[in-house]
Parts: C-alpha cells; sequence; structure tokens
C-alpha cells in the first residue's frame, strides 16, 4: 500500500502522528485498503467494514448526526445533478486560488458529493473527509478513492497535524475558524458555501425549511477574519425543476430531516421551478 499523501493525521487521545495501516478485513479477505489508524503510543482505531474510521471515542458528541434516512435523501437528490452547477463552482473556486497539488480537507464532507468533484479535478495527493454521520461517510468512503475518512466533531481540534492542509472545502458545514487557521498553511485555501436567503424560496414554507439569515457570507468572512483574507466572493443563481420526491429530498436531506419528515409530508404539483442561490467564498490563510 503507498504511504497517504493527504493531510497528516493526530491521534485524539496523545496528537502523536497516526499511520495507515494495511490489515485484512475479518472475512480474511485484503483488498488493499487502509483498514488501521495506529501511533507510536499503541491507540489504534479499526476502519468499520465500509471504510471509514471513528475517531469519536468515549462520550463522543452532543451533536445531532444526520440519520441513514436523512443521507438517503442527500444521496437521491443530489444524484440527479440539482446542485452540480454548485460543485462546478467550488472546483472552480480551487482552481483559481489554490496551488497544485493540494492536500485537501474536507470539513463537513457528508456523502463527499462536492469532495469528489473537487479530487477529479486537481492533482490532490489524497484528502481527509470529516463528518460526525457514520451514514454520510459510509457513502463517502465508497466513493473517494485517495481519501481517509473521519467520524468526528468539526467543533472539537481536529485530528489533523498544524498547517497540513492546501485546501480546506466548508460547505453547508459548521466552522471551526481557530481550528482552521491551525490546520491551514499559509498561503492555503478554505473554499466556504453557504445559502442565500431566496434559496428555495419557492418552496420553503410548504416544505418546512429553516429560514435563512440575510448577510450570512459576511458573519463568514467576519469568523475568518484575523487569520484569513477573502480571496474571491461568487454568487451562484439558477433555477431547478424539482419533482414533489426531489422537494421532500431537499428538505429531508437538512435540518428537517431531524424532526421525521417522510416522504408522503411534501404534497405538490410534478414539477415546480425552484431558486437555488448560493455564495462560494474563498479564503486566503495569511502568514
Amino acid at each position: 500500500m503507498p504511504p497517504f499523501s493527504g493531510p497528516a493525521i493526530v491521534c485524539p487521545v496523545c496528537t502523536g502522528d497516526l499511520t495507515l495501516e494495511r490489515a485484512a478485513r475479518p472475512d480474511s479477505t485484503d483488498d488493499g485498503a487502509p483498514r488501521l489508524l495506529r501511533c507510536e503510543q499503541g491507540h489504534r482505531f479499526d476502519a468499520a467494514r465500509q471504510g471509514y474510521f471513528n475517531l469519536l471515542t468515549g462520550r463522543g458528541t452532543v451533536f445531532e448526526a444526520d440519520t441513514a434516512a436523512m443521507v438517503q435523501a442527500r444521496i437521491d437528490f443530489l444524484g440527479r445533478g440539482h446542485y452540480r452547477p454548485l460543485a462546478d463552482a467550488v472546483c472552480a473556486a480551487v482552481e483559481d486560488h489554490a496551488a497544485s497539488h493540494p492536500r485537501i480537507l474536507d470539513a463537513g464532507a457528508g456523502t463527499g458529493y462536492y469532495l469528489k468533484s473537487v479530487m477529479e479535478h486537481t492533482s490532490s495527493p489524497g484528502a481527509v473527509a470529516i463528518d460526525i454521520s457514520k451514514f454520510a461517510l459510509r457513502r463517502a468512503a465508497r466513493e473517494l478513492a485517495g481519501t481517509v475518512c473521519l467520524v468526528w466533531d468539526v467543533w472539537r481540534p481536529l485530528p489533523l497535524a498544524d498547517a497540513s492542509v492546501d485546501v480546506l472545502l466548508n460547505i453547508f458545514a459548521p466552522r471551526n475558524p481557530d481550528e482552521f487557521a491551525r490546520t491551514v498553511a499559509p498561503g492555503g485555501l478554505v473554499v466556504v458555501v453557504t445559502p442565500l436567503p431566496n434559496h428555495l424560496e419557492q418552496v420553503a414554507e410548504s416544505a418546512g425549511l429553516l429560514g435563512i439569515p440575510p448577510d450570512k457570507s459576511r458573519d463568514v468572512a467576519q469568523s475568518l477574519a484575523e487569520n484569513f483574507t477573502e480571496v474571491a466572493s461568487t454568487q451562484v443563481e439558477y433555477t431547478m425543476l424539482l419533482s414533489a420526491l426531489d422537494i421532500t429530498n431537499v428538505a429531508a436531506m437538512g435540518p428537517a430531516g431531524h424532526h421525521g419528515l417522510r416522504p408522503e409530508t411534501v404534497d405538490g404539483p410534478a414539477e415546480t421551478t425552484v431558486t437555488a442561490a448560493f455564495t462560494v467564498q474563498g479564503f486566503r490563510r495569511r502568514t
């Protein structure tokens, strides 16, 4: 197994370097995939059967992870290409503002949809995907070659070495400015995606979607201002033709999904024209 060349992973117990090792699966097969993370102090983390590593030992996290149903709704919705223009905009931001061969961290990776696009458009030597949902990372681990998928809470100190990341993606996910500043190398890039207030406005009320505060992009810039300089800000707006099931899925894959939204909950016409509206911001880590 070639050495992992992405961001350096550290042990959440002792902060020593973790190395990836190959080990046989429980069924005694050896497919060449990394199955073990181990540090010199003897702390070890075995990969789940689906390929991700759960580093949230002990008390875990107080935050509510996306459920299997929410993840399936996301897979179904994204699989129909509705957010493809957004993925293209994220790739463009990385291509325009990041150095070549970037080591990538996706903080709040979900199923890895956007990270997969970025990996396909760059010559990245490796990436780390972090999310608190094991159900999301099951999908990510299957889709993302050259990526280590870690169940972890973005609000905690990240299990990565100082200045080990060249590109950090933060797409519809919590931000940890201090840890972003610690782990992103000088000159590195953070790409943040947030929804605009008119995102999904035609179906927000009927689908039970949460309101989007104004000036969200300004708040993002202020939260990162101590260590980062904004180098790009692009608004991505277009219309989508969504079926009733699409609308149910886009609602169920977000915070509304934690309230038990079911496919039969959202009623409406066979197809509805709906606005997609996002801000894609790029921030350079100052030296």
